[in-house]
């Protein structure tokens, strides 16, 4: 069987060094924006959502966001501490400090409310509202799985699937641009 491409080793003839990278720094500035592109009120839910299991103090809090969403979300103490304040202003979390440290829990009001919201925390993919399964890690995993079936699709691909690949590639980047200018 005759091939139009040179034969010699993995992935001749095609760039897939150059695929790879690319896929590498697209994975690279998921993970780093993924944390950071937290509304507002998540950071209140999570808290409510922690405090409704154990008291805790606030670097156990950002701590359990962390471990709990899987690495991509860390809210900084700056968004924290002040909710905290706010929630304890509100009157649904006391505080009790106890060798220096502040620890936080849920009033009967705080109770309540966690009660009223359901439960869900932000870091679960139940949690977009819309039962669709999407979380924080969602969107990156879905952009990695892509990367790698592309590259699955360079390597060993016919020239028309791989055209047929960069057809499909193209109307996807256009569909999540049109997902944005939806505002």
């Amino acid at each position: 069987m005759s091939s139009s491409y040179p034969t010699g080793g993995f992935g001749a003839g095609f760039p897939t060094e150059g695929i790879w990278q690319a896929f590498e720094q697209l994975r690279s500035t998921f993970e780093k924006r993924a944390g950071s592109r937290v509304a507002r009120g998540d950071v209140r839910a999570a808290v409510l959502a922690l405090l409704a299991e154990q008291p805790m103090h606030g670097y156990q809090i950002i701590r359990e966001i962390e471990e709990r969403s899987g690495g991509t979300w860390k809210p900084s103490a700056g968004s924290v501490y002040p909710t905290l304040q706010l929630l304890a202003d509100e009157g649904l979390i006391s505080a009790e400090e106890s060798n220096g440290r502040k620890t936080f829990s849920l009033t009967d009001a705080g109770r309540a409310a966690v009660d009223e919201a359901g439960g869900a925390a932000p870091w679960d993919p139940q949690s977009s509202g819309d039962g669709s399964g999407t979380g924080y890690s969602a969107l990156p995993k879905a952009g990695f799985e892509l990367a790698q079936a592309a590259a699955q699709v360079g390597r060993t691909g016919t020239p028309e699937q791989v055209q047929q690949a960069v057809a499909a590639l193209d109307e996807t980047r256009r569909r999540l641009y049109a997902i944005l200018a939806q505002d």
